[in-house]
């Protein structure tokens, strides 16, 4: 015969305890037909083989003191990989009577159960086994097929409801057991395949409800995250609807600040106002003033400019009668050298009036340059005049405009 691995039966073993115990357990609460307390004995017996389960295959780990195994480093572990066992793990660590790791696992395996998380929780724990690999030998039940049927085997605990007292209760010092006399069948449980199939019948509806609960515990869980996320989009909005009250109200304090500089400005301009318009009064007085001493100046440019417009044609003619007489000079001149070999005995007489006449001719061309040098003058103040009454006329429309 082939000799069996050792640690394949026991962990062969420790699996048809686990059947046993969760089955004893359902059946037996099924019938007890109230809620679970931590005196039942079918309920103890589950805690102790859950104990002898997860202590299978543990690493020894050297303490400051000894060595000693413990559960409560993978079952520690689950608050890392499921965030909804951070609040139990807490929980467990607050109790004021545990002092040893092997309380606080037996307490938290205890609320787990309360909680009907206890598979969920194991399931994070059995799929990440390179974390496991820590607390366990490669041999051990949470390592192999038959940790997962056990957790498997858990879920149809959902079906109880336990209400159990941790606090106070003496987790510490209590030496797990296993009662095998409880799992022994009777004549009485054999013929009874009736109650049994109605125990089943039962079981699979408190199956169905409790999967149901659990489908409506998510449904509420991620309503409740919807509205978590809509009162904090609702606090938000309160508080931009604050800093927009705020805002409208500082816009409102500076819009009655703008309207009280406006109402001063505005006080101000009419005064301002007023007084130009006094100003502007006296100013048009002025102006008829300087306007009637303009026409004056007007009226007396005008007639100086008649004067210097009749001297200048004066002027002209006076030119005019003087380049006559040149001509006739020099018709004379002419005259005069065509009879100079006729009249050699009058040549002196002749250049004596010849000279009286350049003396006469040159006196007359000065004053012709003198007279074009004052009619230039005057043609230079007729244009400035005219400038200036250009001035006056644009100053006087100016003035009318205004």
């Amino acid at each position: 015969l082939a000799v069996k691995d050792p640690t394949a039966v026991e962990r062969a073993n420790l699996l048809n305890m686990a059947k046993l115990s969760i089955k004893g357990l359902i059946e037996s609460a099924l019938s007890f037909g109230r809620t679970l307390d931590s005196d039942y004995p079918p309920l103890q017996q589950f805690f102790v083989v859950m104990e002898h389960c997860l202590k299978h295959g543990l690493k020894v780990r050297k303490s400051f003191l000894s060595y000693n195994k413990t559960i409560w480093g993978p079952l520690e572990l689950v608050e890392k990989l499921y965030p909804e066992a951070e609040e139990i793990a807490a929980s467990v660590r607050d109790l004021p009577g545990l002092k040893t790791p092997l309380g606080r696992a037996r307490a938290w395996l205890r609320l787990a159960l309360m909680q009907k998380k206890m598979a969920d929780y194991l399931r994070c724990l059995i799929i990440q086994r390179d974390l496991l690999s820590e607390f366990y030998e490669y041999h051990a039940l949470m390592m192999e097929e038959e940790g997962a049927v056990i957790v498997g085997l858990l879920v149809g605990l959902n079906v109880i409801d336990a209400n159990l007292c941790v606090k106070g209760e003496d987790l510490d010092s209590q030496v797990g057991v296993i009662d095998f006399s409880v799992y022994l069948k009777s004549d009485d449980d054999i013929g009874g395949k009736e109650r049994n199939v109605q125990i089943a019948a039962i079981l699979d509806q408190k199956n169905y409800v409790e999967e149901l609960n659990r489908q409506l515990n998510s449904t509420v869980s991620s309503l409740h995250a919807r509205v978590d996320s809509l009162e904090k989009s609702n606090t938000k909005l309160i508080e931009e609807l604050a800093i927009a009250k705020n805002n409208i109200i500082k816009l409102q304090e500076e819009n009655h600040q703008l309207r009280s500089e406006n109402t001063l400005i505005l006080m101000k301009t009419q005064h301002h106002l007023e007084a130009t318009k006094v100003d502007v009064e006296a100013e048009l007085q002025t102006y008829k003033h300087s306007r009637q001493g303009l026409d004056e100046m007007y009226s007396e440019a005008r007639r100086q400019l008649r004067e210097e417009a009749q001297l200048r044609q004066d002027m002209e003619n006076e030119l005019v009668v003087q380049v006559s007489m040149k001509h006739e000079i020099e018709l004379a001149m002419k005259l005069l050298e065509k009879d100079i070999h006729e009249k050699q005995d009058t040549l002196i007489g002749l250049r004596q009036q010849l000279d009286e006449v350049k003396a006469i001719n040159v006196e007359m061309y000065q004053k012709l340059q003198v007279s074009e040098d004052a009619m230039k003058e005057k043609n230079e103040i007729i244009s400035r005049l005219e400038d200036k009454t250009n001035q006056i006329n644009a100053t006087m429309k100016q003035l009318e405009q205004r």
